[in-house]
């Protein structure tokens, strides 16, 4: 039904008039200005205090311009159902169902941002370039991401420099996978201004980390070196302005989990990480890693904590049919800015997502966060999605010597902004 007919907006604040138009876009589906439409209005969850069984509010309107405008005020966050049917009599036949989400303010005022955080190109384990990577990245729908090589954080840099001189929205930031000499935890440097990496040569490093590991006569002797490399890897990584991501810990691998428990259990008990990958790139016979990391996260939540989480591809190839745009994060922030990007995921307004392909998109987190986002991932992000698969088309072939793509990029600089201007209630 979207196919035919714009909605706007579509995302309302919570107990403001807002008018809701529904326009016909083709001849087939325009409104008869001379017809009477009854509109009726369903919450979703249903009404704070029902009076008389109220299930719907209905309303009798007539087309003005070839739409329908709705008037609407939803008094608590949740998906509302437009339905609209033309009546003539005793006749009642269907136009159509459309969706609008009313949010409260502090939601209201957050924009949902696709990003990766965990991605390798060929400069480690990878097969394309980082320039590849980015651009195959903002194809695939993503607002943000990082090259993530292994050791290496040069290849980060390698990305945003591939598009210096041309005007793109796809945020590209730096990053690295960090291993910690002599621990078995993957680490995941987001944004920060230097390579963690490259510090662990560093006599610092030994003595730091050895004297923090003395101080750790809580912990089992087995685990105090390598929690501490942790803690000095989190601590670097935040005092670069980064954001520190404990990653996969029930990969499989080498005939067991890469981590063991005791120490998985340290980590999530101390939380020196910022955040948590709680969806990770596992391949399909590998789900089962996924499903336990997800479930350990929603069990440390009922134990009271609060974890930021992230979903990441921790792709190794862009083309290659797996992996790739499976699994995503979704931050609700006001803008792709690092700073805002950072805080709104420590401030637990985040989701991970899996989009395994031929499966409906399921997201993982807050309660609150994953009804919302499975509406946008319905009803909104489609359509940002085909705005950034051509920005990334483009990028592509910016790569490839197409000077022409050069101007075509800035011909396409802000129009996921302007869609959400469009989508989003302007109050």
């Amino acid at each position: 039904m979207s196919l035919f007919y714009d909605v706007f907006p579509k995302i309302v604040p919570v107990n403001r008039p807002v008018d809701i138009t529904v326009r016909g876009l083709y001849e087939h589906s325009r409104f008869d200005p001379e017809a009477q439409y009854e509109v009726s209005l369903f919450p979703a969850e249903g009404f704070l205090t029902p009076v008389n069984d109220q299930r719907a509010i209905h309303l009798q309107l007539r087309a003005q311009d070839d739409a329908l405008r709705i008037p609407v005020r939803c008094e608590n966050e949740q998906e509302h159902v437009i339905w609209i049917e033309r009546v003539s009599g005793e006749t009642r036949t269907p136009v159509g169902e459309f969706r609008i989400y009313a949010l409260d303010e502090d939601l209201f005022g957050r924009y949902p941002f696709k990003g990766d955080f965990h991605i390798h190109s060929d400069r480690s384990d990878g097969r394309e370039s980082p320039g590849y990577v980015a651009g195959a990245a903002r194809r695939i729908g993503l607002d943000f991401m990082a090259v993530t090589d292994h050791h290496r954080y040069q290849p980060s840099l390698e990305a945003a420099q591939a598009f210096a001189e041309t005007q793109i929205d796809l945020r590209i930031f730096p990053g690295e996978e960090v291993h910690p000499p002599k621990t078995k935890v993957h680490i995941v440097n987001f944004g920060g201004r230097f390579s963690v990496n490259d510090l662990f040569s560093s006599d610092a490093f030994q003595r730091e980390v050895a004297e923090l590991a003395d101080s750790l006569v809580d912990i089992p002797q087995p685990y105090r070196y390598q929690y501490a490399a942790c803690v000095w890897s989190f601590e670097q990584i935040r005092a670069g302005g980064g954001l520190g991501i404990f990653c996969h810990p029930y990969w499989f691998t080498g005939h067991r989990y890469d981590l063991p428990e005791a120490l998985t259990t340290l980590l999530f008990e101390r939380q020196p990480f910022d955040a948590y990958e709680v969806i990770g790139g596992f391949h399909r016979h590998q789900v089962e890693s996924n499903i336990l990391q997800v479930a350990r996260y929603y069990e440390e939540r009922v134990r009271g904590r609060e974890i930021p989480i992230v979903g990441a591809s921790d792709a190794h190839g862009c083309e290659r049919g797996e992996l790739f745009g499976w699994y995503y994060s979704i931050v609700f922030s006001p803008s792709t800015d690092l700073s805002d990007l950072i805080a709104n995921i420590k401030g637990l307004y985040s989701v991970a997502v899996e989009a395994l392909p031929g499966s409906h998109p399921r997201a993982c987190g807050p309660f609150r966060l994953v009804k919302y986002a499975q509406f946008l991932l319905r009803e909104v992000l489609p359509k940002h999605d085909e705005l950034c698969a051509e920005e990334g088309r483009l990028m592509l072939r910016y790569l490839a010597g197409q000077k022409e793509a050069a101007e075509q990029l800035a011909d396409c600089k802000g129009r996921v902004r302007d869609y959400y201007k469009h989508v989003w209630a302007q109050v």
